[in-house]
């Protein structure tokens, strides 16, 4: 079935004409700048996980937490300085989608909604993006902790 028969002339002309205007993406690019970005935010990553296990004696398995509190803590520092959304800008997703992404989420959050008070405007807004994320990473890690349980109740694991 054709999706221009159901239109009316205007309506078509108007789809041309934005077709016309549309700014073509380049996906390429935005992908390549997606992956350098996230790389150096993980390169990042794991130059603050040798840290903790030269400095802190740390093992490998102890030192991912403090890790990504550590990049939280900084994601959230570069965003008060406007330098995390300049980064996001340019990397897109790859700045997103590393945990610095959840910290700039949280932060940006608190930083709009501060004029509104510390309770009603930041303590009330600052998870509305994050919670979500908060909400079904905890929900995620209950799921396959219960499926972990019952494959070694179950003599499987």
């Amino acid at each position: 079935m054709n999706k221009n028969a159901n239109k009316t002339p205007e309506q078509q002309q108007y789809e041309q004409l934005e077709q016309k205007h549309e700014l073509k993406r380049p996906v390429l690019k935005n992908c390549i700048r997606a992956f350098w970005v996230g790389g150096l935010i993980c390169v990042i990553g794991q130059a603050i996980t040798y840290f903790y296990i030269y400095f802190f004696n740390f093992t490998e398995q102890t030192a991912g937490n403090p890790t990504v509190a550590t990049m939280i803590f900084i994601s959230m520092l570069l965003t008060g300085f406007g330098v995390y959304d300049r980064l996001g800008q340019f990397g897109g997703a790859g700045s997103a989608v590393p945990v610095t992404g959840f910290g700039n989420a949280v932060i940006s959050a608190a930083i709009e909604h501060s004029t509104e008070g510390f309770v009603l405007g930041v303590g009330g807004n600052m998870f509305k993006l994050a919670g979500s994320v908060i909400l079904f990473g905890v929900f995620s890690a209950f799921v396959v902790a219960l499926i972990k349980t019952l494959l070694i109740m179950w003599g499987v694991i």
